[in-house]
């Protein structure tokens, strides 16, 4: 079994990820602050897209890696790894524009929440 799904998205997940570190560093440096935030809140907004993202995003492919392993259906797949990209990439825009709440933001965390939701569902049920 090659996980040519999981792989897939592992990779686009992982440059996303350097993406995020790339705005943590760009504000470290434009703010001058080279551990925690100094209390600057785009160093803030940037750390949390950063950490939010390693959060969810390794419990998420495991799901993915497992659900491929007991071949499941290629659009189950799909569905909670596509469900976990565009929830990572609208949670990101939604914090990088507000530290408030946001709409993108908002529909992230719920997108993030239903590919979690129907991962486990979709194993429970192997």
């Amino acid at each position: 079994m090659s996980l040519a799904i999981t792989s897939f998205y592992a990779a686009v997940l992982a440059l996303f990820y350097v993406v995020l570190a790339g705005l943590v560093i760009r504000q470290r440096f434009k703010h001058r602050v080279g551990l925690g935030t100094g209390k600057d809140v785009e160093l803030l907004q940037a750390v949390r897209m950063h950490g939010n993202f390693a959060e969810y995003v390794p419990l998420l492919l495991i799901l993915v890696a497992l659900l491929e392993l007991q071949q499941s259906e290629i659009w189950q797949l799909h569905l909670v790894a596509g469900l976990t990209l565009a929830g990572r990439v609208l949670h990101a825009i939604g914090l990088w524009r507000s530290s408030g709440t946001s709409a993108p933001r908002f529909l992230g965390m719920i997108t993030t929440f239903a590919a979690l939701i129907f991962g486990a569902v979709f194993l429970l049920m192997k």
